[in-house]
């Protein structure tokens, strides 16, 4: 990927710092957005530069129409130019049905679903042949295994058409739109020891957390020459949860 710039979202922690270190060890230049935590955003680009590579941290919420274009628009002036959207942020609100208003559909659809495309959009305009698109969903988006997911996997389903809208639209500009479903993965918000990671783990094959780098690898081939003729596909890396 030398001489490639890549966008991640959210790539202050988890599987998007973890993206977005990947991408930059593969040769990338990378830019990361974040809401909160600049702090540990400055320790990611720390990193990605340690490598070798250019880095830029960007404050800039993707549910926000003005901000999700911005984002790309500032990591084009400062890296001269956009190859790679990982569309990494995310969040989730889980609950009984009924405890479940309003206010939390237009936050969840906002950023999992709105910030998406917005900022897919704003990317698709300036990327050129043999851009990639790849965002984050979730397991749950294929299987829910017990009450309280409602929201968070409409939410992440919904970018299955998205997804394939994306390539079917922008395949013939050489552009490639893929999702990638994790599964339990070992972060600060789900961690591998938490309360509930037990549960979390019994409904894998292998039994276990996935680790943020895991994840990050098959964003890195999908985002890399290698994923040159994968579009339009959703990719469960979730150690067999939805098997």
């Amino acid at each position: 990927m030398n001489g490639s710039v890549a966008l991640v979202t959210g790539g202050s922690r988890g599987i998007g710092a973890a993206t977005a270190l990947r991408l930059a060890e593969e040769g990338a230049d990378v830019a990361l957005t974040c809401v909160r935590g600049e702090a540990e955003a400055e320790k990611v680009l720390a990193r990605i530069e340690a490598l070798g590579r250019r880095g830029v941290a960007l404050r800039a919420d993707a549910a926000d129409a003005g901000e999700a274009a911005g984002a790309v628009e500032r990591t084009v002036a400062a890296l001269g130019r956009l190859d790679v959207l990982v569309n990494n942020a995310g969040i989730g609100v889980l609950g009984p049905l009924e405890s479940l208003g309003a206010e939390d559909v237009d936050r969840v659809l906002a950023m999992n679903v709105r910030g998406v495309f917005l900022t897919s959009r704003a990317a698709a305009a300036r990327m050129g042949r043999g851009g990639r698109i790849v965002t984050i969903g979730s397991c749950m988006a294929l299987r829910v295994p017990g009450p309280g997911g409602t929201l968070y996997a409409m939410s992440k389903a919904a970018l299955g058409g998205l997804t394939r809208a994306l390539a079917r639209e922008l395949g013939p500009r050489g552009i490639t739109a893929n999702l990638v479903h994790p599964g339990p993965v070992d972060t600060d918000l789900n961690p591998a020891e938490g309360p509930y990671a037990r549960e979390q783990s019994a409904l894998t094959a292998l039994g276990r957390f996935g680790t943020a780098e895991e994840i990050a690898a098959t964003v890195a081939h999908l985002a890399g020459p290698g994923g040159a003729y994968l579009t339009g596909a959703e990719i469960a890396v979730d150690g067999g949860h939805a098997a």
